[in-house]
């Protein structure tokens, strides 16, 4: 008796500022993942049966709400978004960000915590202040280390 077949894991990539898509691709193809690439604007996206553009509209955080609605257990999703990660958490899936940190149900607390500290400080700074730290190398490395865990990890569940 063969196993069971279980569907294969769909990568949701919040598009907008994302710095590894051409990564996601390549790792999606080798795993067998669907992706699906969700903006406000569309994005150059590989000719492939795995890979699908998703355009929603221009309105506030509707990549984001199209991204909950669709995440669960068979899910990776890919954003920076620390709100859209808890939305996501909740609903099963893996969050990574860029830089192959994960959110998980134990970071994701202080992460909004600390997101809400910093939102304060840059109010009070009037527009001064610099952004996040250049996306390097290393930064790039760990992303593929961290995806391709995520995705062992679901081929053996």
């Amino acid at each position: 008796m063969s196993a069971p077949e279980t569907t294969p894991p769909t990568i949701l990539v919040d598009a907008d500022a994302c710095p590894v898509k051409e990564e996601i691709y390549r790792v999606a193809e080798r795993y067998g993942a669907q992706v699906r690439v969700v903006s406000n604007s569309p994005f150059r996206v590989p000719v492939s049966e795995r890979v699908r553009r998703v355009v929603v509209s221009d309105g506030f955080d509707a990549a984001d709400d199209w991204i909950a609605k669709h995440a669960d257990a068979r899910s990776v999703v890919i954003t920076a978004d620390i709100l859209l990660a808890e939305r996501c958490l909740k609903a099963g899936a893996r969050v990574l960000k860029h830089d192959g940190n994960e959110f998980d149900a134990a970071s994701i607390g202080s992460a909004i915590a600390t997101r809400a500290i910093m939102e304060d400080l840059r109010a009070g700074m009037d527009g001064m202040g610099g952004g996040p730290p250049p996306f390097g190398k290393a930064d790039r490395s760990r992303f593929l280390q961290a995806l391709d865990r995520v995705l062992v990890g679901m081929e053996k569940s």
